[in-house]
C-alpha cells in the first residue's frame, strides 16, 4: 500500500468511514488504508495539526485509552471499540475493561455485557471493574450475577477487598440484609475484614440496615481504624436513633488522639441534631473554631443548618455572614431556614441576593422558596416563581414544586385552584402532591373535597393511617360522629392501628432535654408545673382567650373538652419554661413531634404579649415565632 495524504498538513490513520470526536481532540479515519498507522490529531484549545509518522503501537493504544475516558456517546464508543477490533487487543491498557465502563456510564448495560462476555482471558481486574460499574450505576441484579459467575469461571484468584466493596455497594442499593452477610462471611473466610477499606464498607452496610451492634463489632475487631472508620462511627449510631452514642464516639476519638476532620464535624453535628441540645451544639462550633475548620464552606453550612433546626435562626444568620465565598448549597440552606421559620418575605429577598451575586439556583433552591412562600401566605410571589422556575432558569417543576405550589394556594383558602393545578399536571401526582391539599381540606373544614381527595390516599397507600385518621377528625370536626365512626370501622377492617403516635413536647434546660405528654405527671417538679399553667390560663383568660374545644375531637361534654385541650403537652412545656428561665430576654425553645393545634397556638400568642417573654415553637412543619401576642406565620400553618 502506499501512503495518501488526507491534506497538504494533515494525514489519515487506517480505519473506515468514521469520524469520532471527544471532549478533548478528534481523530478522523477514511479509506483506503494507508501502509502505517499515521495518526491526525488535533487538541481542543488549538487549531494545528499533529502529523506522527510511524506512530508505535504504544502510542495508538493512549490516544485510545484517551478517547475512552472523556467518550460521551454511544456512537463515539462505538467508533473506538471498532477501531479497538481492527487495530489492537482487548488486553491492551486494560482498553476492553474501560470499554466496559464506558458503555454502562451510558446506559448500554447489555452492550457492556456482550463485551465482557466476548473478551478472552478475563482477569480478576476486568470482573472487579464489571461488579464495580454495576454497582454504581444501580444495576443490582447484574453485579450480583456478576460476582456469582466470577466465583464460578475464575478458578485461580479468589474476590479481593475491591470485589467486596463493590458488591457491599451493591447489597445496599439492594437493601438485601441477607445478601450482606453472605459478603461479610465470605469476606471473613479471606482474611479480608483485615483491610480498612472493606471493615468500613460493611461498619457502612450494617449502618444502613440498622444493625448497629455488628456494625461496632467490625469497627472494635479492626486491626486499624482510619478517619472514616471514626467518621462512620459518629454518622451510623445517629442514623438509627441513637445519636448520643455518636456523640459518645466522637469523644473516643479526640481521646485516642485524633484530630476530627471535616468529614466528622459534619457527622457530629448531624447528632447534635437529633439529639435537640443547643449548648452542644455551641460547643461543637467552638470546637470548629479551635480546629481551623471554620472557614470550610460545608461544615459552616452544616452550623448554619443545625442552628436553623434548632429554632436558633439568628445564629444562623451570624454564621452565613461569616462565609467568605458561600456556594449554592450555603444559600440554599440559607434559604430553607428563613422558609421553616415562616421568614418568608426574608427568603425572597435572600433570593434576589443570591441571583444578583451570580449564583444558578437549583431545584432545590426553588422548592425552599416556594416552601417559604407558603407558609408566609405569599400567593402571588409563589406563582411568579413557580413560572419562572422554568422559563428563566429552565427548571421543569418535579413533584416537590407541585407539592409545594398545591400547599401554598390551599392554605391561602383557594381548594379549587389547588385542585385545578393538580388535575393539570404533566405528571402523575403522588400522595404528597395529594396530601397538601388533603391538610388544605382540613384546615378550612372543606368536607366533600377533602372526601373525594381522601380517597385518591386511601387508593395510593391504603395501608397509611395517617389518611384515615385525618378525615376521622375532620369528621368530628364537623360533628359528623356516624362518618368518623365509619372511617374507624374501616382502618379496623385493615387491620390498621386506630391511634396516632401520641403527642410529645421537648424542651431544653441545662443540657438536659425534658419531655412532655398530654396530662404529664411524670415529671419530678410536675405539680409546680401544673399549678403555674393553670395560673397563665386564668391570666390570659381575663386578657380576652377563649378556649378552641372544636380542636378536641372526641364526642363529650364543652366542660370535659376544655379541661383536656388545657393539658396539651406544649402548653406544659410553656409552663415550665416561664419556671425555670427567669431571663425575660431568653427565648423558650419548644419542639413537637405533631403539627400544634389551633388552641395552642392561640395560648402561645397570649401567654407571649403578657409574659412578655418570645416562645418558639417547632411542629411537624415548621417554626412558629411567638412575640407580642403575634405569631411569624401569621396564622398561615
Amino acid at each position: 500500500m502506499t501512503l495518501r495524504p488526507f491534506s497538504s498538513r494533515q494525514l489519515i490513520i487506517p480505519f473506515s468511514n468514521l469520524f469520532l470526536k471527544t471532549k478533548t481532540f478528534f481523530i478522523r479515519f477514511q479509506y483506503p488504508l494507508i501502509s502505517a498507522p499515521y495518526k491526525f490529531l488535533s487538541v481542543k484549545g488549538f487549531h494545528t495539526s499533529v502529523f506522527l509518522q510511524q506512530s508505535s503501537h504504544q502510542s495508538i493504544v493512549s490516544a485510545l485509552i484517551l478517547a475512552v475516558s472523556s467518550c460521551s456517546s454511544l456512537f463515539y464508543c462505538n467508533s473506538i471499540h471498532a477501531y479497538v477490533i481492527k487495530s489492537v487487543n482487548y488486553s491492551d491498557g486494560f482498553i476492553g475493561d474501560r470499554l466496559v465502563s464506558c458503555y454502562t456510564k451510558l446506559g448500554c448495560v447489555e452492550n457492556a455485557q456482550q463485551l465482557f462476555d466476548e473478551m478472552p482471558n478475563k482477569d480478576l481486574v476486568s470482573w472487579n471493574n464489571l461488579i464495580t460499574v454495576f454497582a454504581r450505576k444501580g444495576f443490582v441484579d447484574k453485579c450480583t450475577t456478576a460476582f456469582f459467575r466470577m466465583k464460578f469461571e475464575l478458578d485461580k484468584e479468589s474476590p479481593n477487598e475491591v470485589t467486596l466493596i463493590g458488591f457491599i455497594s451493591a447489597c445496599i442499593d439492594y437493601d438485601d440484609v441477607d445478601l450482606g452477610k453472605y459478603i461479610h462471611g465470605i469476606g471473613l473466610k479471606l482474611g479480608l475484614l483485615f483491610e480498612v477499606k472493606v471493615g468500613n464498607s460493611l461498619i457502612n452496610m450494617y449502618g444502613k440496615f440498622g444493625c448497629l451492634d455488628i456494625a461496632c463489632q467490625i469497627f472494635e475487631a479492626m486491626p486499624v481504624q482510619n478517619f472514616v472508620s471514626w467518621n462512620l462511627m459518629v454518622s451510623v449510631p445517629s442514623q438509627n436513633q441513637f445519636p448520643e452514642v455518636g456523640v459518645g464516639n466522637f469523644n473516643k476519638m479526640q481521646m485516642n488522639g485524633l484530630r476530627p476532620d471535616d468529614g466528622t464535624m459534619v457527622a457530629v453535628l448531624q447528632a447534635c441534631e437529633n439529639l435537640g441540645v443547643g449548648k452542644l451544639a455551641e460547643t461543637v462550633h467552638g470546637l470548629i473554631v479551635k480546629c481551623g475548620l471554620n472557614a470550610n464552606v460545608t461544615v459552616l453550612t452544616s452550623i448554619l443548618d443545625l442552628y436553623a433546626k434548632l429554632g436558633r435562626l439568628k445564629d444562623s444568620c451570624k454564621v452565613f455572614g461569616e462565609l467568605i465565598d458561600p456556594d449554592r448549597v450555603s444559600w440554599t440552606a440559607m434559604l430553607a431556614g428563613y422558609a421553616v421559620h415562616g421568614y418568608g418575605k426574608e427568603a425572597v429577598e435572600l433570593f434576589k441576593c443570591m441571583v444578583r451575586k451570580g449564583m444558578e439556583p437549583d431545584h432545590v433552591t426553588f422548592v425552599h422558596l416556594l416552601n417559604a412562600c407558603s407558609h408566609s401566605g405569599l400567593v402571588n410571589e409563589g406563582k411568579n416563581y413557580f413560572k419562572i422556575m422554568s422559563r428563566v432558569y429552565g427548571i421543569q417543576p418535579r413533584l416537590d414544586h407541585y407539592s409545594c405550589m398545591v400547599d401554598l394556594l390551599g392554605r391561602s383558602g383557594h381548594l379549587n385552584d389547588a385542585h385545578e393545578l393538580i388535575t393539570s399536571m404533566s405528571m402523575e401526582p403522588n400522595s404528597g402532591v395529594w396530601g397538601a391539599l388533603f391538610g388544605a381540606c382540613r384546615v378550612y373544614g372543606n368536607i366533600e373535597l377533602g372526601k373525594e381527595v381522601a380517597e385518591q390516599l386511601f387508593a395510593m397507600e391504603p395501608l397509611d393511617s395517617r389518611n384515615y385518621i385525618m378525615l376521622s377528625n375532620m369528621y368530628s370536626a364537623a360533628g359528623l360522629w356516624k362518618d368518623a365512626s365509619k372511617v374507624r370501622a374501616l382502618m379496623k377492617e385493615r387491620g390498621l392501628a386506630r391511634n396516632p403516635k401520641p403527642g410529645c413536647s421537648f424542651i431544653e434546660h441545662e443540657n438536659k432535654v425534658y419531655r412532655f405528654v398530654v396530662d404529664d405527671q411524670y415529671h419530678p417538679e410536675s405539680e409546680k408545673i401544673h399549678k403555674k399553667l393553670e395560673e397563665l390560663i386564668q391570666k390570659i383568660r381575663k386578657a380576652g382567650f377563649v378556649s378552641k374545644t372544636e380542636y378536641v375531637l372526641h364526642d363529650v361534654e364543652e366542660d370535659l373538652k376544655e379541661d383536656m385541650i388545657n393539658k396539651h403537652s406544649e402548653k406544659l412545656a410553656i409552663a415550665f419554661g416561664i419556671l425555670v428561665t427567669h431571663d425575660v430576654g431568653m427565648p423558650i425553645i419548644i419542639r413537637k413531634n405533631l403539627r400544634i393545634c389551633g388552641d395552642c397556638h392561640d395560648t402561645a400568642k397570649f401567654i407571649s404579649l403578657l409574659e412578655n417573654r418570645t416562645i418558639i415553637i417547632r411542629d411537624a412543619k415548621r417554626f412558629h415565632h411567638f412575640a407580642n401576642g403575634s405569631c411569624s406565620c401569621g396564622d398561615f400553618w
